[in-house]
């Protein structure tokens, strides 16, 4: 538009910002569905070779049928996290409703101590401040928001290690701190360990899917909050959560 300083140029300068918002937008829908492709492709992959294992070796067709129902199931739970993710993406998310987010968030650090068990890690649980805390909103999607938080942690744990949840109400605010004892993730990837099948080079090998944070980010942001991730001066990883409460109304 040269030098021009009128409505033209204003529209121009719009219809330029549009097309550049559109392309980044093209290309992550690629990028996911990249990501996706891959992902989907893994446990096929396996599946295919059990299959032909359990063809040529029949007496172990138990331990592979054993194998081959636990491919299909994380394909199951994998296009159960697409569909959560294309909801929220797409603002289909469901029926608000009056939530008491402190007894939500004791049921679900309840639920986690199972897993942690397991794994031999300890949940140690604080909150202050909490009893009337109330958000009108999601119930399940800010269930899975701070399970997603919390099983990375227990994922990311050592045995022996403590996961510490904190939950404070301060004003108008609702702050949940989940802190783990792990390696932590490089300072590069602090913003990026929220995109989608997300891999840090220095991380170790989980089994999670790589959409449980990126999910967990989405819920809190559609009821206005957000989520923070830091590395520990100590070790470990602080993933924080704060949520305005009744932020959204019925």
């Amino acid at each position: 538009m040269g030098n021009r300083r009128d409505e033209l140029a204003d529209l121009g300068k719009n219809f330029d910002g549009m097309v550049e918002q559109i392309e980044c937008l093209m290309n992550a829908q690629q990028r996911l569905l990249h990501d996706v492709s891959h992902e989907l492709r893994s446990p096929l992959a396996r599946m295919q070779a059990a299959i032909g294992l359990a063809q040529q070796q029949p007496d172990k067709l138990p331990q592979t049928l054993a194998r081959i129902e636990r491919e299909s199931q994380r394909m199951n739970d994998l296009i159960g996290e697409l569909l959560t993710l294309s909801r929220l993406e797409a603002g289909v998310i469901g029926k608000k409703e009056s939530v008491d987010i402190g007894e939500l968030l004791s049921e679900v650090v309840e639920d986690a101590r199972l897993e942690a068990t397991a794994k031999y890690v300890s949940i140690d649980f604080y909150k202050t401040g909490t009893e009337t805390a109330v958000v009108v909103g999601y119930n399940e999607l800010l269930r899975r928001a701070y399970e997603n938080i919390l099983r990375n942690a227990i994922q990311h744990s050592d045995v022996g290690n403590i996961v510490l949840v904190t939950a404070k109400q301060e004003h108008e605010y609702f702050k949940v701190a989940i802190i783990d004892q792990g390696d932590g993730v490089a300072e590069a990837d602090l913003l990026a360990i929220f995109l989608p099948f997300f891999r840090s080079s220095s991380a170790k090998k989980m089994d999670g899917i790589g959409l449980g944070l990126t999910i967990a980010q989405k819920a809190i942001a559609a009821h206005n909050g957000c989520v923070n991730a830091q590395n520990r001066p100590e070790g470990g990883l602080s993933v924080e959560t704060i949520l305005p409460l009744c932020a959204v109304k019925l």
